[in-house]
């Protein structure tokens, strides 16, 4: 059975109707006569959506006790056993229940997708995982509920489900979307017009990204290669030159004049192995356009106009921003230019911008080349001109009545030869004296027309020329060798100090190096391979590229590292005179990975000595403090049960109350135990909603003296987004260790006040107080400050208190109290007007509708 399609609708703020539209598109299909079931949807009590349910099959919802309350989700099992072949399921970023087969309810979509169902769903761009912290800096509220951005991306279909701000804004005062009563609140904070506006153009830009997806899609399939400007798309051409970071900046500014414009940066590089640009300018570069919003991406082209005109086209930019040629005036003889050329061969769909810059006919300097490599253009040249020069001077000096003379004609020819030493090096050069001495001898030496020589100065000149012309192309030749060295060792040498400062700096990114590799030797791939041993197979440590190679025998070039690793690239057979530089590479490779496990040890080490210590402060409280309440249980109930003594009823009731308090000092520590034990485990997953601190509040002070707390809660203080069980946790561990710690004769003071976004509970002592350096201290596990006797607790209390607060998304701080003491602080999330459903933060409970 194949895998089933997902459709999602997609809106940009609760109350769009992305349901609506859902439940309109499964009628439609129910018509059609397609088996299409609700599996689950949320109409929160709207009668348009609430109507549309009519007539549509529903899966009947599984119910789940979680902390003596019934909650209802999807039942997976009833739909994968329906098997229908369509089923709704509405808000994919929900959390489910604890207790629920999955923790997502988008994990409960794949599984029906993998069963062959297709689903249909929806979900607002303010729960997409990488725009949290966007939507939070735009309305302030930061979303619990998010599903990653690639399970939407995987959807065969999205459809936007777009209304405009004010539109939205009609909807809610007409009560299609609210309860009249939470209505001006929603109006005045998150669906004000700004916050509406900014996440419409979020939703609308994210799925025009997706639309782009498709439309790549098709032009590749269709073999497309003109330019459709639906987008612009900025492409800028780099060299690794410092004009780089101008052409970036130049196209930032051009892509901020249109909403949506994209900027892909490119370099280019030859491949005839390392690249002519300094490594640390390609790296700054690579920062900036980051920086700015845009992409670095490398290519190999031997043909830079032509690679970079198919870059272009196979990204269907728009725009090309080049810069002015740095060459000098007399390097045009080598040919039009990038620039040039790419202008001229663009075509009518994409533009070319050439941007002006501070080192424009500076001169390019000397190209990092391999060896003594010249191009084949300019060995080719040097050949034309070394062979094909002296025949075509022959030919016009026979053309000329009177001559300039033997002199004169043998040093036109050594001109020419000179010309091919400095074009095509030695070879070329050797070549042009050779035929250069035959037609002087040939032509211009009496008796002309033979190969003879009758004038003895005549064959010393021929002879001196010869020597002059192959001492003049060995010295030529010679030194473009030398320049071309130090140009390669100057290469070499950035790349090796980049190696021994990221030595230096404990550079752990093993990604990073390896693509540093691959666009140093302009490969196609690098991997690392490891094995244990000889004889087990090779596994991959980490890897760039298409298609990495999964032995060392499959790869162009392999490095050894040791006996049993090493360094596999694939694209091109790699010189020998490489081979050294990549031994660096392949040997900071192996730190690298060494470095990053001896971390991850590190790392599980210390969990390791926080768990025994843990551990042995467990043992510790299990040993004293769990068999003090115990042992006074155990003798109570003896004494009770002895026969030799006739107890009175007021012993009787005494002993009682002693049993009585014991258990509640075990049920006390044994729930903080298991509170932190969860909270080690990363098992809290707090319920928010909004309620009013004081239905929590006086709840929490069961377990304190009567008259031993002074509550200051005002009733205009905004409901908090909070879970009441654990909030209650909270106070009541927080307010029992100020009553501990408090002199018996002043009672504590518990009061709140709200400050902007929000609310502050204040639990202040009138004790000792705690000096600044153990504020800290006292939050953390199996902690008891000062002289706390034993069986006064496990030191739990506060460290659980402050996880339960964070949980929620509120803090749990200790301050001075003026005068002497000690004041928790509790700061929470204030949710004024705002409805909470499960684990909906602080948006309304329609959010993910």
């Amino acid at each position: 059975m194949g895998r089933g399609t997902l459709r999602i609708y997609l809106g940009a703020a609760p109350g769009v109707g992305k349901t609506y539209a859902m439940l309109a598109e499964a009628h439609r299909r129910v018509e059609r006569g397609t088996d299409c079931v609700v599996a689950l949807v949320e109409h929160h009590d709207r009668p348009r959506t609430e109507v549309m349910l009519h007539g549509l099959e529903q899966i009947p919802r599984s119910e789940i006790d979680y902390r003596s309350a019934v909650f209802t989700e999807m039942d997976v099992d009833a739909v994968l056993e329906r098997a229908p072949a369509v089923a709704l399921v509405d808000e994919l970023a929900h959390t489910n229940v604890p207790g629920s087969r999955n923790a997502k309810r988008w994990q409960d979509v794949e599984e029906l997708l993998r069963a062959g169902i297709d689903v249909i769903s929806t979900v607002n761009i303010q729960h997409l995982e990488s725009l949290g912290d966007v939507v939070e800096s735009i309305t302030g509220v930061r979303q619990r509920e998010t599903v990653p951005d690639e399970v939407v991306r995987r959807a065969d279909q999205i459809e936007l489900v777009d209304m405009s701000p004010q539109a939205l804004r009609r909807r809610m005062a007409h009560g299609n979307i609210y309860r009249p009563d939470k209505m001006d609140a929603a109006l005045a904070n998150y669906f004000r017009p700004g916050n509406l506006t900014a996440l419409r153009e979020l939703a609308l830009l994210w799925t025009a990204d997706r639309v782009d997806e498709y439309l790549q899609q098709y032009r590749g399939e269709h073999d497309i290669r003109t330019t459709w400007q639906a987008r612009e798309r900025i492409v800028v051409g780099l060299t690794g030159g410092p004009e780089g970071r101008t052409l970036i900046r130049r196209a930032s500014r051009m892509a901020a004049k249109g909403s949506g414009s994209e900027i892909l940066a490119v370099y280019i590089a030859r491949s005839d192995g390392l690249t002519s640009a300094s490594p640390k300018e390609l790296a700054v570069q690579r920062t900036l356009v980051e920086d700015v919003g845009g992409t670095f991406h490398h290519v190999i082209g031997d043909d830079i106009p032509a690679a970079l005109l198919e870059f272009a086209r196979g990204v269907n930019a728009t725009q090309i921003v080049l810069g002015s040629s740095r060459r000098k005036t007399w390097q045009y003889i080598y040919g039009p230019g990038v620039g040039a050329t790419v202008a001229r061969e663009s075509g009518p769909d994409l533009d070319v911008h050439i941007v002006t810059h501070e080192e424009v006919a500076k001169g390019r300097g000397l190209p990092i080349a391999r060896g003594a490599r010249l191009g084949r253009a300019r060995i080719v040249s040097g050949w034309l001109v070394g062979v094909a020069g002296p025949v075509l001077l022959s030919l016009l000096l026979r053309s000329l009545e009177n001559g300039p003379g033997l002199a004169n004609d043998v040093l036109l020819f050594l001109f020419l030869t000179v010309a091919a030493a400095l074009l095509g090096g030695l070879r070329p050069a050797l070549a042009s004296a050779a035929v250069g001495v035959m037609l002087l001898n040939y032509w211009f030496t009496p008796p002309t027309q033979t190969l003879t020589v009758q004038d003895p100065e005549n064959f010393v000149a021929i002879v001196i020329f010869f020597a002059v012309a192959v001492a003049v192309s060995s010295v030529v030749d010679l030194a473009a060798r030398r320049t071309h060295q130090a140009a390669r060792l100057r290469a070499e040498s950035e790349i090796l100090s980049f190696l021994a400062g990221s030595v230096l700096r404990g550079e752990t990114a093993l990604d990073a190096l390896l693509e540093r590799v691959r666009e140093t030797f302009a490969m196609e791939s690098v991997a690392l391979l490891e094995r244990a041993s000889d004889v087990d197979p090779w596994t991959c440590a980490g890897f760039v590229g298409p298609a990495p190679v999964a032995r060392p025998d499959d790869a162009d070039v392999d490095m050894p590292v040791g006996d049993n690793m090493a360094l596999a690239l694939s694209g091109r057979v790699l010189p020998a005179e490489d081979r050294r530089v990549l031994g660096a590479f392949a040997a900071q490779a192996a730190v690298v990975l060494d470095r990053q496990r001896l971390v991850s040890e590190a790392d599980r080490a210390r969990r390791l000595a926080e768990g025994n210590r843990i551990r042995t402060a467990l043992l510790a409280a299990v040993s004293h403090d769990l068999r003090t309440p115990l042992a006074g249980i155990k003798a109570a109930v003896s004494s009770l049960r002895s026969d030799d003594v006739a107890w009175s009823p007021e012993d009787e009731a005494e002993l009682l109350e002693g049993i009585e308090d014991g258990a509640d000092r075990l049920d006390h520590l044994v729930g903080n135990l298991l509170d932190m034990s969860r909270l080690q485990t990363g098992t809290v997953t707090p319920l928010i909603r909004e309620i009013d601190l004081d239905e929590v509040v006086p709840m929490a002070l069961g377990g304190v003296p009567e008259g031993s707390v002074d509550l200051d809660i005002p009733e205009t203080l905004p409901m908090v987004a909070v879970d009441p069980g654990l909030l209650e946790r909270v106070v009541a561990n927080v307010v029992e260790n100020a009553v501990k710690y408090s002199p018996g004769s002043e009672p504590i003071a518990v009061a709140a006040s709200a400050h902007g976004e929000r609310v502050e509970l204040r639990v202040v002592d009138r004790g000792r107080g705690v000096p600044d350096e153990a504020k800290e201290r006292i939050f953390e596990p199996f902690q008891r400050y000062g002289d706390a006797p034993r069986g006064a607790g496990v030191g739990l209390g506060l460290a659980v208190s402050r996880g339960f607060a964070e949980a929620m998304g509120g803090t749990l701080d200790a301050e001075d109290t003026p005068g002497g003491g000690l004041t928790m602080v509790l700061t929470l999330t204030a949710a004024p007007g705002r409805e909470q459903a499960q684990d909906r933060a602080v948006l309304p409970a329609e959010a993910t509708s």
